[in-house]
Parts: structure tokens; sequence; C-alpha cells
């Protein structure tokens, strides 16, 4: 006891003995678990199908109706076999050009 008669304020508490810091987390965890059962629950007891399943399957459905959609529409079809093939110039070997065609080519850029 102090001098005026007054106990001594509580001191910090000393977190370097580990029986402290235990003790002090199972507290918390206690305390934190009393508070989760106070709170009403956020989500309905059974699984409602216009809320949960209805919307998953209307996207499904949505998507596989786009994806037939693009297949119909990206499919070649008739049109691409009417084209005439592109017209073939001089026979051309890979890796060579005629001579002179980087003076041509130079005299087009002026």
């Amino acid at each position: 006891m102090k001098k005026d008669g007054l106990a001594p304020p509580p001191a910090a508490r000393d977190w370097t003995r580990i029986d402290d810091y235990l003790v002090h987390m199972r507290r918390r965890d206690a305390a934190s678990r009393s508070r989760r059962r106070l709170r009403p629950r956020s989500e309905p007891e059974t699984p409602r199908f216009m809320m949960s399943t209805l919307p998953f399957l209307a996207l499904l459905a949505i998507l596989g109706v786009m994806t037939i959609a693009m297949m119909i529409v990206a499919w070649p079809g008739e049109e691409s076999s009417v084209r005439s093939p592109p017209p073939s110039s001089a026979v051309h070997e890979a890796g060579t050009a005629p001579r002179g065609w980087l003076q041509e080519a130079r005299r087009e850029m002026r």
C-alpha cells in the first residue's frame, strides 16, 4: 500500500509470459463466440429456388444461346467457296526476290 492508503493501480499486463497471453486469447475467443451467437442468421434456413438456382440456370441458358448464335454467325457457309482464288503472280521461290525489286520499291515510295 501507498502512504495515502490507496492500493497501487493495476500494472499494465506483462505479456512476456505465455500463460498470460493464452488466458487473454481464450477470453477474447469466448467473447467473440458469444457475440456471434447473439446475431440473427443472415441466410434463410433452406435455399430458395427463385433466389439461388433460377438465376444460375437463366445465366447458363443465356450463355448457351449466345454460344450457338456466335457459331452460326461465324460459320463460313457457301460464300467462301464461290470466291475465286487470288490471281497468282509469277512463280515465286520462298526466300528469293527478283533482281531490282529494291530499286523499284524506292522509286514507288518517292
